[in-house]
């Protein structure tokens, strides 16, 4: 599925609303842990039943609740067999059987597996995947090629490539070359080609950043990728995401999308540990919240600039009628507020809020990150 596509659908999903029904949405993650032993089916089948569990207490009809229920089988019978997942680290799934609903979208990535049951499709997620994602840039490179790709959320074009300019045989040969000229010199003039090559490469990966910005950059190749990173602007080094062992010859466009979420994945990873860190001194300066309570209070003023949220925190909570804010208890929803409307899974809402508000969302996977964070977290942009 291409971006088109994407937006094609995402423009349809977004008119779709209805009074009568419910639209069940579910994103899962389907990276290589994930799809270990079927554990994506096991946490699917958790969040299920949470769901089935939950649909008495929002204040659906029986046979509302009953086409919830098949939908959310239907979901599950479509996923149970592995050979139906798409190749992505991501899915998504919108249903509902009254409507003629069943749209499937393989995703790059999710925040997080998570089910919704509303009016609406919950699409902000999909909407936002792309801009998350951004542009990336990546190098293919060896001691005299470079090929490059232009990737985004949902595959990598290649760019035209550069070829180093050889004047000289890589292997040295005591027979040629001008009198005079050792080994070592022959050497030395291989060094500065190479060098040059890199140069070009560091200089060609500049032209095309300030032609089209792009978030983050990305190096590969048999221990070239390393020695590149010497040779970029610091403008390119603010923006290097990692590198990737990856052979030139063997670099099309799926192996180098692939190869490049790889790195992104790794990327992720230690931002969410820059991010834990973040959390910890604005705990100290009163810049940030901790806590699933302080968290939607500071959400729902808007104070949020970047959610984190514990990857396996959640649980059911309430919803303002009237005011839309998210409660832990019903209690807590203050006077003209609206009464307490059950919600499936707090969690999963604050993200959708968070995402609503064009708020940065980090579910923080990362064991040392998840220690810092009590279920939810908020850095402030304002207190």
């Amino acid at each position: 599925m291409n971006d088109q596509q994407i937006a094609k659908t995402l423009a349809r999903l977004t008119r779709l609303k209805t009074d009568d029904h419910r639209i069940v949405t579910c994103y899962l993650k389907l990276e290589l842990s994930d799809r270990s032993r079927g554990k994506y089916l096991i946490k699917l089948k958790n969040r299920v039943k949470r769901a089935e569990a939950a649909l008495p207490g929002i204040g659906l009809s029986r046979s509302v609740q009953q086409e919830v229920q098949d939908d959310l089988q239907r979901i599950m019978e479509h996923l149970r067999e592995p050979a139906r997942l798409p190749s992505t680290h991501g899915v998504a799934i919108f249903g509902c059987k009254a409507l003629k609903l069943f749209e499937i979208l393989p995703l790059p990535a999710v925040h997080r597996s998570r089910l919704g049951v509303d009016r609406t499709a919950l699409v902000r997620e999909l909407a936002s995947a792309e801009d998350e994602f951004g542009t990336l840039l990546t190098a293919v490179v060896d001691r005299t090629t470079a090929r490059f790709f232009q990737v985004t959320a949902f595959g990598a074009e290649e760019l035209p490539s550069l070829e180093a300019v050889r004047r000289r045989s890589p292997k040295f040969r005591s027979h040629e070359g001008p009198p005079g000229m050792g080994e070592r010199a022959w050497n030395n003039r291989i060094r500065n080609e190479r060098q040059r090559h890199y140069e070009a490469v560091a200089q060609r990966l500049f032209d095309l950043h300030r032609k089209h910005p792009v978030h983050g950059i990305v190096l590969a190749g048999r221990g070239d990728a390393q020695a590149l990173e010497d040779f970029l602007h610091p403008y390119l080094v603010e923006r290097l995401m990692g590198s990737v062992q990856l052979d030139p010859k063997d670099a099309a466009p799926s192996v180098v999308h692939e190869a490049t979420l790889a790195v992104r994945e790794v990327f992720e990873r230690a931002t969410e540990r820059e991010a834990a860190h973040d959390l910890s001194e604005g705990l100290g300066n009163g810049w940030a919240v901790n806590g699933l309570d302080e968290s939607l209070l500071a959400l729902s003023k808007g104070q949020v600039r970047t959610l984190l949220a514990d990857a396996e925190a959640g649980g059911p909570g309430y919803r303002g009628a009237q005011s839309g804010r998210l409660v832990s208890e019903p209690d807590q929803l203050l006077r003209g507020e609206g009464d307490p409307v059950p919600v499936i899974d707090l969690v999963d809402e604050a993200i959708e809020d968070a995402l609503r508000q064009r708020v940065k969302v980090e579910v923080v996977y990362d064991g040392e990150a998840r220690r810092a964070v009590n279920g939810l977290a908020g850095l402030l942009r304002f207190r």
